[in-house]
């Protein structure tokens, strides 16, 4: 009889004791629960990678290249499509633009680049303003304001007059307005301005006015589809020139991204393709391209 007792007795004790540890357990998982959530959310979070590269097609996304990184790129634009196949299909000619972009720190880029049409030089400042980001600070965009700055150096066409190297220059002011919706999905509004010293006919305006619609759709882990259009305002726009739309794959192949696009631009410079496209895609004055990024660590992190 004493003994069942005494065996009853650790029965109760054994299982008392187990319930107030597994309480224990219990209560020790939701306080790490908890301040894992505190820590969420007085942490800031980022977002990354809304784009793939600091340029959608031709024109700039809100990615810069990271501290100490110089990212060389060269862009190739064939001639169009529908020279047939007597210049095999736009193959036989081609015009390209070298470009060297170099991070400064996580928030400010700047770069040049040389284009073979029109012989231009060019310059540029990324600045990046906001970032996207959500936890203790909550931020719905990412944003950057990029300054461009453009040398047309072709012979002037009548040297008889007096020309300016002034009328050489052009400039552009642009606001990216980015957010990354999903793990695959980017979208990014560009407004932008351009001021041309010096215009061809005087019926065009100095001052030109434009914003850009641009997004990436990515279908594989390395593969993305990319469309970039600028709208012209009315009565800011030159004469004769039509809106640029642009479509392209991004692919990721380890050290470089190589982008494949179709574009009615030649252009490959803001004042260029935004305001100085003529091709029609009704009329297959579209031109197959490609560009090309390789970046390289030349600085400290």
């Amino acid at each position: 009889m004493l003994q069942r007792k005494l065996l009853l007795l650790c029965f109760l004790c054994v299982n008392i004791t187990g319930k107030a540890l597994a309480q224990q357990a219990d209560t020790t998982d939701l306080m790490a629960q908890l301040e894992k959530e505190s820590d969420s959310k007085n942490a800031t979070n980022y977002t990354t990678a809304t784009f793939k590269t600091t340029r959608l097609v031709n024109g700039h996304t809100v990615e810069n290249v990271g501290k100490g990184v110089l990212d060389v790129k060269i862009s190739h634009r064939f001639g169009t499509l529908n020279k047939g196949g007597y210049e095999f299909f736009g193959l036989d000619n081609a015009t390209m633009r070298l470009g060297l972009d170099y991070g400064i720190n996580r928030y400010l880029m700047v770069g040049i680049g040389r284009s073979t049409f029109q012989k231009t030089f060019d310059g540029l400042v990324k600045i990046k303003l906001l970032r996207q980001s959500t936890g203790k600070r909550n931020m719905p965009i990412t944003l950057s304001y990029i300054g461009t700055a453009a040398l047309m150096s072709l012979k002037w066409a009548d040297t008889s007059r007096k020309n300016y190297f002034s009328s050489r220059l052009s400039y552009t002011h642009q606001l990216i307005i980015a957010r990354k919706f999903s793990e695959g999905t980017s979208l990014q509004l560009m407004p932008t301005y351009i001021h041309r010293n010096l215009a061809v006919l005087a019926t065009d305006p100095n001052d030109l006015y434009a914003i850009g619609i641009g997004g990436r759709q990515k279908l594989t882990k390395r593969l993305s589809f990319n469309v970039e259009y600028y709208y012209q305002i009315p009565g800011y726009r030159i004469e004769g020139t039509t809106n640029p739309l642009s479509v392209g794959f991004d692919i990721e192949t380890g050290g470089h991204v190589f982008q494949l696009h179709f574009t009615n631009s030649t252009g490959m410079t803001e004042r260029n393709f935004i305001t100085g496209t003529t091709g029609k895609w009704e009329k297959g004055d579209v031109l197959f391209g490609f560009n090309i990024s390789r970046v390289f660590t030349i600085g400290k992190n």
